[in-house]
């Protein structure tokens, strides 16, 4: 990696730098199209796109309910971006700063505490500042030591070996307490995330019951916890009003304008003065805008988010794009003037072709394109078979939006390799049983050699529990105890 007058870059290329920070939505689709654009400048050398991002995939997060349920595979829920982005540099590591004024990125990588040659200084000509949204989370006793994630795939994989786990914990415990406890699962925030995780693991759990001597479906118990007066509020509130009905059917306690006081000592106590015991606790109350934005030099909103124009730029600072969840983005289809964009996959899909182009533009010293997209409607799945859906205006509920659902976003998934493995996994899921095996172990998997090798660990092989070893760089941890994945989600 050689320096030059923009700072340490991952290339030696002379020509236009843009620098993509993200590898999400906005950013993955953004670099995609500019490097169709691109094309020949980039094989010339006239022309760099270097993307920097976490992690070398994009998830498609519509899909982590059913990968939690089992009906996808984990690895078909994410585009690797080195396959995809060929033509780029992929970057993995995290954005620090972005210090416009000298127009670098500092980039933190993999290797950074490795070498010992400090953090990147990545140049750019051109930025488009898209790292997504992490979870928002309240001063709440007890959830950062027992609450469980919905965002990213290994959350979703991970709740869904949890869950099992406690299912196999209440059928050999023979504590009351214990069995209760583990069989009680909390989900709090009623919106997209929240209610299609409950709905896909309490169908996945309710098949499972059925392999289990000693549990039946009605032993589960599940509960929705929404702060407001509605679940769902992307679809209309007939909708939303049938979604309740349609949980509450199934034996789902949906408890609307209430609150998770504490859950201390494994106890979700609600602000109605409910107590349950749980050894489960799904949080999806909310995102916030990602920590990055706050250490640039870029005009923010008082929500965190970057001030942008219509055109996807940020105001007042040329040659800075955004979009997505780190953009707030007036809404020009809007009746009333003021609002902006709802942060979702619809409008980041969409402003990404935009803001490509305006890139582009940019460059050439063209004219910008405003974003205008009128919100199409929403699509929600409450399980297989079941859904609800408001688009265009029409309203549709039960197998027909759960038909919907997955004709959406089947359509939506990047690449036609995906496309092709994901209708693949719903055909063969619909001819053959579903899968029911925790492999909860995969998370410490050298707990096993450990163990063998006499690093401390003692107790039975193969079982989860106190006495099994703990994993490279994890506490110890209980049977109980939700998975970590070692993420800070603010």
């Amino acid at each position: 990696m050689a320096p030059d007058s923009r700072g340490t870059t991952p290339g030696t290329r002379p020509g236009v730098r843009i620098l993509v920070v993200g590898g999400g939505y906005v950013g993955m689709y953004t670099a995609l199209r500019l490097q169709r654009k691109l094309k020949q400048r980039l094989r010339s050398g006239d022309a760099e796109i270097v993307v920097v991002t976490p992690e070398p995939y994009m998830t498609y997060q519509p899909f982590l309910p059913e990968a939690a349920a089992g009906s996808i595979s984990p690895r078909h829920v994410v585009v690797p971006l080195r396959r995809v982005l060929k033509d780029c540099t992929i970057v993995i590591g995290e954005a620090q700063r972005v210090d416009h004024a000298k127009r670098t990125a500092t980039v933190t990588t993999l290797a950074t505490g490795e070498d010992g040659t400090g953090a990147l200084e990545i140049g750019y000509d051109e930025i488009v500042i898209a790292p997504g949204s992490v979870s928002r989370t309240l001063p709440i006793p007890g959830l950062a030591d027992f609450g469980i994630g919905f965002k990213t795939v290994e959350e979703a994989i991970g709740l869904r070996n949890h869950v099992i786990e406690q299912m196999d914990i209440a059928s050999a415990t023979r504590d009351p307490a214990i069995r209760d406890a583990a069989l009680t699962f909390v989900f709090v925030g009623g919106g997209y995330a929240g209610v299609e995780a409950l709905a896909e693991l309490e169908d996945m759990a309710r098949y499972t019951a059925r392999y289990y001597h000693n549990i039946k479906p009605a032993d589960l118990k599940w509960i929705l916890v929404e702060a407001s007066g509605r679940i769902l509020p992307e679809v209309s509130e007939a909708m939303g009003t049938y979604a309740i009905g349609e949980l509450r059917s199934r034996n789902i306690d949906v408890r609307l304008e209430t609150r998770l006081d504490t859950c201390e000592d494994r106890v979700a106590v609600l602000s109605d003065g409910s107590r349950f015991p749980t050894r489960t606790l799904v949080w999806t109350a909310g995102v916030k805008p990602a920590p990055l934005l706050a250490a640039t030099d870029l005009p923010l909103t008082e929500r965190g988010r970057l001030r942008c124009t219509a055109t996807l730029g940020v105001e007042d600072m040329p040659h800075v794009w955004a979009a997505g969840d780190a953009a707030a983005v007036p809404d020009l289809t809007a009746s009333e003037p003021g609002r902006e964009t709802a942060p979702n996959a619809q409008h980041a899909v969409r402003q990404a072709k935009v803001l490509a182009d305006n890139v582009l533009a940019s460059v050439d010293g063209k004219p910008l394109t405003e974003y205008r997209h009128a919100y199409a409607g929403s699509v929600a799945s409450l399980g297989l078979h079941k859904g609800v859906a408001h688009v265009y205006g029409r309203k549709l509920k039960g197998y027909p939006a759960w038909l919907m659902h997955r004709i959406y976003h089947l359509s939506r998934v990047p690449t036609f390799n995906r496309k092709a493995r994901v209708l693949a996994e719903w055909t063969l899921s619909g001819l053959f049983k579903r899968e029911i095996v925790s492999l909860g172990s995969l998370e410490h998997p050298r707990a096993e050699f450990e163990l063998a090798a006499g690093g401390g660990g003692s107790g039975t092989p193969g079982l989860p529990g106190p006495s099994r070893p703990k994993g490279p760089g994890e506490p110890p941890r209980d049977a109980g105890e939700p998975p970590k994945d070692g993420r800070t989600d603010g």
